[in-house]
Order: C-alpha cells, then structure tokens, then sequence
C-alpha cells in the first residue's frame, strides 16, 4: 500500500511499515477530529478536584481487557501473519506461568533476595512540612508519602518486568533477549537480568540518548550487554528492536519495558509491575490501617504508573493521577504530553492515544525526563483517559527539574527526572487536598544518571 493514513470509520488493514526503519511491524494511525484537541486543551486547564473522583466501567475490563488485549477500542494485535503465531505462543507461556508455582516461588525469591523487594513506602515529611508552610490555607495538610522504587536493584522499577520477562525467555528455549530503552533504566535492568539468567543480550538506545545518558550506557556494557546505536530517541530504538526480533523469532526474546505493542506485551508489563501497587496497599494498611486517597505517577508509556495504579482500578476512591511530560510547553510542540493533545492512532502493533499530524505522521517527543520521550501511551492508560477512571495532568522541563532539586535537599533522595514530573505536580495538587489525606507518589527511579543533564541545563552552582 502507498499510504499510511486511514480513513476514519474503516477497518485498519495490516500494512508493512514505511518509516521509522521498520520493516514486517506495522506503524499507521489514525487522525482525529481537530475539535478533540481542542477539548483536551481545555479539560487539561482544570484544576485538580478532590472532590471530583472519577467514575469508571467495569473492573474487569482493566484487568485483563476482553481477553484479546482489547481495552475498549484500544489494544490489540495489529501485526503481520508471521508474528501472529510467536504472539500466541508468548501469551500460552505467560498465562501458564502466572499460576505455575515454581515459576512463581522463583520469582518471589528472586524479587526478595535479588531486587530488594519489597520497597519501602517512605513518609516524606520535610517534603509534607515544605508545603504546609508554603500553602497559608493548609492547616494539618495532607501527608506525602514516596514509594521507593527508586531502591531496587539496578536504581528504578524496570527490573520488576525485566527479570520476570527474561524468566520466560529462558523457558521459550531463547536464548538471546533484545529490548529497547531511552532513558537507560530498561536497558539496565534487561543487562543484569540477562546476566543473572546467562542470556545474551543486546539493547537499541537513540543516539542522542546515549549522549545525554552516558551513565547508563557505560553500566550495559559492564554487565555483558551489546548497545547498539540508533538514529533517534527512544521511539526508533524501539522499532529497530523489533525488527531485529522479527528478523530472529525462534532464537531471540523482544523484552519489552513499556506498556505498549501487540497483545499480549502491555499486560504482561503491567502484570509484572502490579507488585508496586499491591505492596503498597499493604504498606498503606500497616502504617495507616487504610488506602491512599491519591496515587501519582509520571507517564511516558505508562509502565510505572500501571504498576501503580493497577491494584487500585477497582477502588473508586482513589484518586490515579499521571503526569505527562509538557516539555517546553504545549505550544511548542517539544513536549510528550499524549494524552493531552494527541490523536488515536496505531504504532508498534496496538491502538491507542499517540502524538501525530493532521495527516497521521508520528511527531517526535521531548522531555527532559528522556524516559518519557515516546509518541505514544499504552492501550490501558488510553482506556483510563477515555473512561475518565484515571486523570492526566502534565509538568514542564523547569517544574520537573525544580521538583528534583526540592527533593534532594529536603529528603536527601535524588529522583531521576522523569520521576520528578510527578513530584512536580504536588505545587498543584497538594492545595486542593483536606487535611490528613494520604497522596502516594510513585518515585521510580533514582536521578544519579541525571546530574550530567541538570548541570547542563543551569542547575545552580550552590546545588553542583
């Protein structure tokens, strides 16, 4: 076929990629109306509501979808025939090993001894004290607590998925993983895990990635990792991974640390990291003997706000905020805020929301976070948005490093900047609140890899 645009109310039809150096994967979308845009725009402006929890459909659906990978309209399969059956047989094993015990009882084990599972969820009370003093209508205030994943192994919470995942490949005969990473977290995770299992791995990383996340790239290769440069960001390292591994199905294990690409990929990402939100339930119980109010984390794809968010679906009293990228602002057009100006479209082999022209062309993200550079969210984050279960708020390059500086010096923890969105938007969120309630925020990853990209972008000498 010579075009990727899709006539809105048609089927999509299976096509073969034209751009973004991918071949046998398809990446088309689908335009939407100008007029959504424009109410996005506005539903983004309001001011957050503790008031105004969201109503949702049925829990089942967020789940395990329609059993399909389908959340609503948003999932699926869109794939050649040649990946279809590799696809099915990815799906059997995971579905087989969700209730096999030994599988289970040596990821526990591992999670334990190896990623330092569980994490704590930490109150953070000079944090809670700074806003208390900052906001003259806050009496008690509402109290902040971080949970830690920014403690686990490998320094975020891509080792959740990363070691579970090369689990599998280990089980599927593979005997070689390659995953895609941009901020360099998955791809750290992906080389210890592949370490520890004896897997031979290689990672894809944008070029300009792995300029401004040298750190990073340097611990890979420490751990018998091959990198391979792309040109790019995160979103063609990420197509070039998968075309390697179509190039390589029955040899070669994709290891996806993001909730997005054709079933069953996304559910099994979140299911991995659903440890982060059934922890803290229990964690919320034992230090106030009930849940949070409000749950928040940043999103890029959406895996650490899944993680998150996915054990609270169901309680309709908590609050699941996820805060998008904004960049340099949302008229710039140098942001990653999908959710909030995008379209629905199809990329990487599933439906969802996505950054894209008025013709159907992917637009290249930015954030100084470069974990959250993607043009796209996974298909149960959009069915958060579109059901109105989940609200979505974004932060700009300034808030987030401002953020991350806050906490270093009242906490003595250094978030990684995509992280630091979240923190962020507490300024926003914290004097709406009643007094006494609990907000969550997800800190998933440490920021050691960031301090290069603070210095650069002007932090002041009194914090180098």
């Amino acid at each position: 076929m010579s075009s990727n645009i899709q006539v809105r109310g048609q089927p999509l039809p299976r096509v073969l990629a034209r751009n973004h150096h991918m071949t046998h994967l398809l990446v088309c979308s689908v335009s939407t109306k100008r007029h959504h845009r424009e109410i996005n725009a506005i539903s983004r402006n309001r001011s957050p509501s503790l008031d105004s929890v969201p109503t949702r459909t049925d829990k089942r659906q967020f789940l395990r979808g329609d059993g399909n990978g389908k959340f609503g309209r948003f999932g699926g399969k869109f794939v050649p025939e040649t990946l279809m059956s590799r696809l099915m047989e990815l799906e059997e094993e995971f579905n087989f090993v969700m209730s096999d015990h030994e599988f289970q009882e040596e990821l526990t084990t591992s999670l334990r001894d190896y990623v330092g599972r569980e994490t704590p969820l930490y109150f953070a009370e000079r944090l809670t004290e700074h806003y208390k003093n900052i906001v003259p209508t806050i009496e008690g205030g509402p109290e902040i607590y971080l949970k830690r994943e920014d403690l686990s192994h490998c320094g975020s919470h891509k080792i959740n998925n990363a070691l579970a995942q090369a689990m599998i490949s280990r089980r599927l005969g593979c005997s070689r993983v390659v995953a895609a990473t941009g901020s360099g977290q998955h791809g750290v995770a992906t080389a210890a895990a592949c370490a520890k299992l004896s897997l031979e791995c290689t990672v894809f990383m944008g070029a300009t990635d792995i300029e401004k996340q040298s750190f990073n790239v340097r611990s890979m290769k420490l751990l018998g990792a091959q990198v391979k440069s792309v040109e790019g960001t995160f979103k063609d390292a990420s197509s070039e991974a998968i075309r390697n591994w179509v190039e390589n199905l029955y040899t070669t294990y994709y290891l996806s640390g993001t909730v997005v690409g054709p079933h069953p990929c996304p559910i099994i990402v979140r299911e991995f990291q659903s440890v982060i939100g059934k922890e803290t339930r229990r964690q919320a119980i034992q230090l106030w003997g009930g849940k949070p109010d409000v749950l928040v984390a940043c999103v890029g794809s959406g895996s650490n706000a899944l993680g998150l968010f996915h054990e609270f679906v169901g309680d309709k009293d908590v609050r699941l905020v996820g805060i998008e990228a904004a960049g340099l602002g949302l008229d710039s057009g140098k942001h990653s805020a999908t959710l909030a100006v995008g379209d629905v479209g199809v990329y990487h082999g599933s439906m969802s929301y996505l950054l894209q022209d008025d013709q159907g062309q992917i637009l290249k993200p930015h954030s100084v976070g470069v974990g959250l550079e993607y043009p796209g969210v996974g298909p149960e984050i959009s069915f958060m948005k579109e059901t109105g279960r989940a609200e979505f708020y974004t932060a700009t390059d300034e808030e987030a490093i401002q953020a991350c500086m806050r906490l270093s010096r009242l906490e003595g923890i250094i978030p990684a900047l995509e992280a630091s969105h979240a923190l962020a938007f507490l300024d926003k969120l914290v004097p709406t609140l009643r007094d006494g309630a609990k907000v969550v925020v997800n800190c998933s990853g440490r920021g050691d890899k960031d301090l290069d990209t603070l210095i650069q972008r002007g932090m002041p000498s009194s914090f180098c």
